[in-house]
């Protein structure tokens, strides 16, 4: 008696249409900003001060929050929230449809087109998801530079007087330093990027190998924040330094000799003059922000694109 013919493996998904991935990932990035966004401020006041800062230095996170909302108002903890909103949908789309392999689905950008480069059949090896994760983040850099540089702007205590708004914010940066200067810090924005998404997915795809399969929902959830987490934290281990370098680049005032150029040589100044530390300022409240943050983000795209899915597709 012949053996019974073992089931056919479950077709893979098809990649959704691209307005559902803006859609998913804006509400992903948009649930992930309003959740962390003030760590990101704090963060920003860390990487803005030399040495201690003086008598209004900061101190620690819990310093730092207290002076804010002591000096300035609740309200600042969420200044300069509107542009990374604003770039949301076409940031996380791109992060997360260059790397839709890790949902078990075959992306229509990178990772399909890294498949057919190398010929690769079945599981993507470990040294293409870094490369997938990597383009993605140079992608992502593109898009988000301009938005950045604004976000950082208004995130400075320094810049509370000058810019009333964002709009007022670019109205006089594009009067004051010219079209260019929304490009300021271009070279330090792809080393940020590309490092945070190689080392994020790259992780991301070994802890779900290690985790134990789970059919239940729960756990299913539980692992992808587990992974998603641990992904989070790793990529901001590898990126702080060019964050640090891409923040100084972004806030040099015009009309002065820029200090800081390039990212590299700026990472030996910094290391100089600060000592090496000074790289990794700001480390704790941006770890504990994309830590977690990569969790949320992994669990809310992943959630999202069923729901599409389900009732749209």
């Amino acid at each position: 008696m012949s053996a019974a013919p073992a089931p056919a493996a479950p077709a893979a998904q098809k990649p959704l249409p691209f307005h559902w991935q803006l859609f998913s990932g804006a509400v992903a990035g948009v649930t992930e900003l309003a959740l962390m966004y003030p760590l990101d401020v704090v963060k920003t006041r860390f990487q803005l001060q030399v040495g201690t800062g003086g008598a209004d230095g900061y101190t620690s996170i819990a310093d730092c929050f207290r002076k804010i909302v002591k000096q300035e108002g609740f309200s600042r903890l969420y200044r300069g929230i509107i542009p990374p909103i604003m770039v949301e949908a076409p940031k996380r789309a791109t992060k997360f449809a260059a790397n839709t392999h890790q949902w078990k689905e075959y992306s229509d950008q990178y990772t399909t087109m890294y498949r057919k480069m190398f010929n690769v059949q079945g599981k993507m090896p470990q040294h293409l998801v870094t490369l997938t994760g990597v383009s993605a983040g140079c992608t992502e850099a593109f898009l988000v530079v301009s938005f950045e540089l604004v976000k950082i702007r208004l995130q400075d205590k320094n810049n509370a007087g000058k810019y009333k708004s964002t709009m007022d914010c670019i109205v006089k940066i594009f009067k004051e330093e010219g079209p260019l200067a929304f490009f300021k810090g271009m070279e330090a924005t792809l080393w940020r990027h590309a490092t945070w998404n190689g080392g994020y997915f790259s992780v991301i795809n070994i802890v779900n190998d290690q985790l134990p399969v789970t059919d239940s929902y729960w756990g299913s959830m539980g692992n992808k924040f587990i992974s998603g987490t641990i992904g989070g934290a790793f990529g901001t281990m590898l990126n702080t330094p060019f964050d640090v370098v891409k923040t100084r680049i972004q806030n040099q005032p015009a009309g002065t000799v820029p200090k800081y150029n390039w990212a590299l040589p700026a990472l030996s100044t910094i290391a100089k003059e600060e000592g090496a530390a000074a790289l990794y300022k700001g480390f704790t409240p941006k770890v504990l922000r994309l830590g977690p943050g990569g969790g949320v983000l992994y669990v809310v795209y992943d959630q999202v694109t069923a729901f599409v899915r389900a009732n749209f597709l």
